[in-house]
């Protein structure tokens, strides 16, 4: 590895204790930050070296750094755009439209910037850092919504964060990469899959009996909501034990489950982000400056998705579950097919089950917890049609990857399967309520 300029190291010192990354640290990087590695480019420093003003050089190579740094940095441009729109009272889809597209690409750069501080912390924290901020878009937008108590907006954009990344993501990303490697045996590392399709299934168990609450119970409705309230508030504390256990088992006792896919990685020249690009303070200042616009859109995205959904015609439930998903995944949804074309399955399923499994087993029972600490009654029942969407996506994925082999026609039923999901979505009508706990119900058109 190439060693930096003596003023580049003086730079990067000041900033803080460079852990320069061994074979091990390398390995200790998950599917997740090595698929958002593929939307990145490098900056040309040689541009900033006539500054003499050594603050400025500094400031400067960060804006570089971390606003250019992506390919996906025009999406930035609609950050300012929606600021404007929502202080200038304009229409509100145009609000939710500019806020959902500024989303993007925010996703891609907490990554990075959690990358960034992890070389100087090390892997065991920098693991950490991505198991808290992966979708820190789709938490954000659950607490923001659980403030303005739409308890069903936050069931069904988490639920349908998890149907994007188990069909979608991953049924797009098998297809394109076995038209594109048609010639080649596709085969994958079983274990981590497994793994991931267990905890799933631990977190369809604690979806499901509280639905089946609402059909066996035969005391009162209100003694059945409170019961139905108490078991969802213990089942989230049990699913966010099993995402700490998950947690040690990926970062500390079976590290070397994960270290096919990060190999992988390495040939694909990912060894070039070894050396940290920004100091470790600008990147602490920068996370939360990104945390904070993430926060910002996402309110404009509670806010005004039900004008949206006037004004398009389309449910809410509809842009819950599959338009907002959608927005939340692009990047990684770009990065696993990009690395499904080069036949590297173990990163593309890394990202997709990953992903899937934080929000499943991390982001829906904080959510649960969070309520509870603000006030806000929200359950795990998910009602019977989105619980059986669930439970269904589960399956066929884990009978999709029991082998170890992939084909496109696996993809294509998978893609199938969402787009039929989504269909009944549209046409349904179903009521948004808060936990059947005698609030008032609205009816929308899923």
């Amino acid at each position: 590895m190439a060693s930096a300029s003596p003023s580049a190291e003086e730079w990067l010192l000041e900033n803080g204790n460079i852990k320069v990354l061994s074979k091990e640290m390398r390995n200790g990087r998950t599917a997740h930050n090595v698929s958002s590695s593929s939307l990145r480019k490098k900056s040309d420093r040689a541009l900033l070296a006539g500054i003499r003003v050594g603050f400025l050089r500094r400031f400067l190579g960060n804006l570089q750094e971390v606003l250019l740094g992506t390919k996906l940095f025009i999406f930035l441009v609609a950050i300012p755009f929606a600021i404007v729109a929502n202080y200038r009272h304009f229409g509100s889809p145009w609000v939710f439209a500019l806020s959902c597209l500024g989303l993007i690409p925010l996703a891609e750069r907490v990554t990075f910037l959690t990358e960034q501080i992890a070389l100087f912390t090390g892997p065991t924290v920098g693991g950490l850092l991505n198991a808290t901020c992966g979708n820190v878009t789709e938490l954000v937008i659950a607490i923001f919504a659980l403030i303005q108590n739409k308890v069903a907006v936050v069931k069904y954009s988490l639920l349908g964060s998890v149907l994007s990344n188990l069909l979608l993501v991953l049924g797009s990303s098998i297809f394109c990469g076995g038209i594109a490697n048609i010639s080649k045996e596709q085969k994958f590392e079983r274990k981590q899959a497994d793994v991931n399709s267990l905890l799933l299934l631990l977190g369809l168990i604690c979806h499901v009996l509280p639905l089946m609450f609402k059909f066996t119970g035969k005391s009162d409705p209100e003694l059945t909501a409170l019961a139905t309230l108490a078991l969802s508030r213990a089942s989230s504390i049990i699913m966010l034990i099993a995402y700490f256990g998950y947690l040690i088992f990926q970062l500390f006792t079976h590290r070397q489950l994960f270290q096919q896919e990060e190999g992988a990685a390495e040939s694909n020249e990912v060894e070039s982000d070894e050396m940290p690009v920004i100091g470790i303070y600008s990147a602490l200042i920068w996370l939360v400056l990104m945390t904070g616009i993430v926060a910002l859109l996402s309110e404009y995205v509670v806010a005004t998705i039900e004008a949206a959904s006037d004004s398009w015609g389309l449910s809410v439930g509809f842009i819950s579950v599959i338009l907002l998903p959608i927005v939340g995944n692009a990047v990684e949804h770009a990065g696993a097919i990009i690395f499904a074309f080069r036949n590297k399955l173990d990163i593309t399923l890394g990202v997709a089950l990953g992903s899937a499994t934080q929000i499943a087993m991390f982001v829906v029972p904080l959510t649960v917890i969070i309520s509870w600490i603000i006030g806000v009654k929200m359950d795990l029942d998910l009602s019977l049609i989105e619980t059986t969407s669930l439970g269904l996506s589960i399956l066929i994925t884990s009978l999709a990857l029991q082998d170890g082999t992939s084909h496109y026609m696996k993809g294509l039923v998978l893609l199938l399967c969402y787009f039929v999901i989504g269909a009944c979505f549209f046409v349904s009508w179903a009521p948004l309520n808060t936990t059947n706990l005698g609030f008032n119900s609205e009816m929308v058109r899923l």
